[in-house]
């Protein structure tokens, strides 16, 4: 599941400026669609499914591509950086539901770079097995801290080439479908096999589930309609044709990881993808083509996790500036200009969750990959229904001749299929919620510590989230 962030300007009178052509917009959102989510998620959507798990990939994206559909009629509408929580503010005007929809995004991310962490961990013991995965991940998430409060910002530029290097691995894994159907070994029968136990479509709604991580990562396109040419053109077009890509993307991998592996090792796998490699197929060191997409894979989620990780502190920042959280995530390093508060109370709550987590999974409870994964969907899904709800409430409202406006019967297909999906989600696995539950409470608990002694902290005529405000009370 890939979330992306924009780097604003310090002077807010200045703005932000537009530079984004609609092919770098296009490359943007497939970077933010195509991450390392399939990487890590493969297997447990043919574990859901069976062999026919491509046609799980193929409704996620189609859910996904209506609902970035509404994104993009809202986005000609309102071109800022804000994204649903400005819609749902402008829609609804209550700032519950806009503190609601904010703190959500905020833990989908939390728990996101918590289940990437956990994938890379099981990339990185396929290259070395020594240490413990939960260090592994650890060290991983501090590495990223410690690179986005040096000043680290992902730009457009570098994410197409990161998007690059995580399409080679999709690419290799594409031709090796190629060669073994050229070798006249494939059996396509196991195509349309949907071998589990129980309700075929209720397997596919489940793959589907566990797919739809894989498909996110669009609506951070949104961030960026303030530093994008001519949004109301390039937006739609770049938006949705960039999901359709990297779904057909996804679509043709699934086909290829299930033609040369078996569906179980698939499913029985930490890293489904790389089976693909390990069967030999292409006349290439085996060891050799093992090697080198263990480290496009760990290149990928390293991307992903990296852009999850600079969102965090920002939404933190954010809050703060809006008076919902201490005024103290609002403070800036004075030589880096990186949000460190916020930067180190993220790290901290990943961490948690990861330790948490472990010990859990230690006990026979969970799948960590999998809850984590789980968990972001549950909140993106919510967030997406919402967005949809938003658009068509809007409709009428804030609209000239450039206005994209989504098919409207689309709409509600995507709405109903993103309920069905996120009911199926909390049915399938109720103790999510907790975890949801417990992810919450943090925004929660920091709106009530802000609340209640936010003002006591400020000198007088000092607005909240004033990041020099304790400084000059000190004064």
């Amino acid at each position: 599941m890939d979330e992306a962030v924009t780097t604003t300007v310090d002077d807010e009178e200045g703005g932000l400026r537009r530079s984004i052509t609609g092919k770098q917009l296009f490359f943007y959102t497939l970077g933010d669609v195509l991450g390392s989510g399939i990487y890590v998620l493969i297997g447990l959507v043919a574990a859901a499914v069976g062999g026919a798990f491509w046609i799980a990939f193929a409704l996620g994206v189609t859910v996904a591509a209506i609902t970035g559909a509404a994104y993009a009629e809202l986005v000609t509408k309102y071109p800022q950086a804000a994204g649903a929580s400005l819609y749902v503010n402008k829609a609804f005007g209550n700032m519950a539901l806009t503190f609601l929809t904010t703190v959500s995004f905020l833990a989908a991310s939390f728990a996101a770079t918590g289940s990437l962490a956990t994938g890379f961990a099981s990339y990185f013991a396929t290259l070395w097995e020594g240490p413990p995965a939960l260090l592994v991940s650890l060290v991983f998430l501090l590495a990223l801290v410690v690179v986005n409060f040096i000043g680290i910002t992902e730009s457009v530029v570098m994410n197409m080439l990161m998007t690059f290097v995580e399409v080679a691995g999709l690419l290799i894994v594409m031709v090796i479908g190629i060669w073994y159907i050229a070798q006249g070994n494939a059996d396509f029968g196991v195509l349309t096999d949907i071998s589990v136990s129980g309700n075929p479509a209720l397997a596919v709604l489940a793959g589907i589930a566990f797919s739809f991580f894989a498909m996110t990562g669009f609506e951070n396109t949104a961030n960026v309609a303030e530093e994008t040419i001519d949004p109301h053109r390039a937006f739609p077009r770049s938006l949705v044709g960039g999901m359709i890509v990297a779904g057909v993307v996804y679509v043709l991998v699934s086909i290829a990881a299930a033609l040369t592996v078996p569906v179980d090792q698939l499913a029985g796998s930490d890293a489904a993808l790389l089976e693909v490699v390990k069967q030999g197929i292409l006349p290439f060191s085996t060891e050799f083509m093992t090697t080198l997409f263990s480290i496009i894979a760990l290149v990928a989620i390293t991307n992903t996790t990296l852009v999850t990780v600079v969102t965090q502190p920002r939404i933190l920042y954010g809050m703060a500036k809006e008076d919902v959280v201490p005024g103290v995530f609002a403070k800036i390093h004075a030589t880096r200009r990186s949000p460190w508060v916020g930067l180190l109370f993220s790290a901290a709550v990943v961490a948690a969750l990861l330790i948490t987590g472990n010990f859990v999974q230690a006990g026979g409870g969970i799948d960590l990959v999998n809850t984590l994964a789980l968990v972001t969907v549950v909140f993106l899904l919510a967030i997406y229904a919402l967005v949809i709800v938003t658009c068509l409430k809007l409709r009428g409202r804030d609209e000239d001749e450039r206005t994209f406006r989504a098919n409207t019967p689309l709409l509600i297909v995507g709405l109903l299929g993103n309920l069905a999906i996120l009911g199926f989600s909390i049915y399938d696995d109720p103790s999510s919620l907790i975890w949801c539950a417990g992810l919450l409470a943090v925004g929660v608990v920091l709106f009530l510590i802000e609340n209640a002694f936010g003002s006591r902290n400020r000198p007088a005529g000092a607005g909240r989230g004033d990041p020099e405000a304790a400084d000059r009370k000190d004064a």
